[in-house]
């Protein structure tokens, strides 16, 4: 199984904390590193904070980080792709692949805040997003993998567009569906390498999800190149070995490849993150 951290947000408060937890789970042999990608968080359930709109820009962040790190894969859960002009977020990330020699993980969503599409892009219906997604998608992948691309779509246009140099990773880097609407769950199935399902636990809508995901594999003939992420986003309750031990069990049981482990947000954050590694990793490694 495959470790990745999360639960660091992108608030700028938090900033001396992301980088240091970072830098030291590279050093700790996390296999990567997720980030959220919002300019301004919006209405959601969970946490809320003051600083709600103080944030980084996340791939900027995260290429800061590449210079500090050297072996710890870095991406999004997950980035919206309609939020962007895709072409310029396929060039971004091809030069983060090539400065961090290969280590780019593109979390791939439609989106979610209101708040920041109204703010910094354009807001749309959730159909439209999705259809924006996958046209997006596509067209990036175009830019990846072709020499010259045309491209002209219901959202997107591109004229003989150059992406040149390509991205380190073959054929392009890649990519992590984290969602739980029927359309993504069916696009990771066409595009996805690794797919988080959002849901409240692994017996409430995780196993339905990944079974949406696999029956769209299937008809693209790709199962067997999707594998599953499990775990939690942002920690809830006080760090205990023992409890996060039977998360990642449990994650085990599900035959998920990855699992995603988060921590309090707080001064024993890099504490508890050592603890994880030596006591938890090497019996599921």
């Amino acid at each position: 199984m495959k470790f990745f951290l999360s639960g660091l947000g992108n608030w700028h408060k938090d900033f001396t904390l992301i980088t240091n937890a970072i830098v030291e789970a590279d050093r700790l042999g996390f296999d990567g590193a997720l980030m959220p990608d919002h300019y301004m968080w919006g209405e959601r359930e969970w946490e809320r904070r003051p600083d709600d709109n103080v944030t980084l820009e996340t791939w900027t962040t995260l290429t800061y980080l590449a210079g500090k790190t050297e072996q710890i894969h870095l991406g999004t859960l997950v980035t919206p792709i309609p939020f962007r002009p895709p072409s310029m977020l396929a060039k971004m990330l091809s030069t983060l692949d090539i400065l961090s020699k290969g280590r780019v993980v593109l979390g791939v969503g439609a989106g979610w805040s209101k708040e920041e599409f109204e703010g910094y892009s354009e807001w749309n219906e959730p159909k439209v997003r999705v259809d924006k997604t996958k046209e997006g998608l596509e067209l990036m992948i175009k830019l990846w993998t072709q020499d010259e691309v045309t491209f002209e779509g219901k959202y997107y246009r591109a004229n003989a567009a150059v992406l040149e140099p390509k991205p380190v990773q073959k054929p392009y880097p890649q990519l992590l569906f984290g969602g739980r609407g029927d359309r993504m769950l069916k696009l990771a199935g066409r595009y996805a390498d690794i797919c988080y399902i959002f849901s409240r636990s692994q017996t409430q809508g995780y196993e339905e999800g990944k079974e949406k995901v696999l029956n769209a594999a299937k008809k693209a003939k790709r199962a067997d190149k999707i594998a599953f992420m499990a775990g939690t986003l942002g920690a809830r309750t006080p760090f205990d070995i023992k409890e996060y031990f039977k998360k990642v069990e449990a994650a085990q049981e599900t035959d998920a490849s990855y699992f995603l482990t988060s921590f309090p947000r707080n001064e024993e954050f890099i504490k508890s993150m050592r603890s994880f590694t030596k006591e938890i990793m090497p019996s599921f490694k």
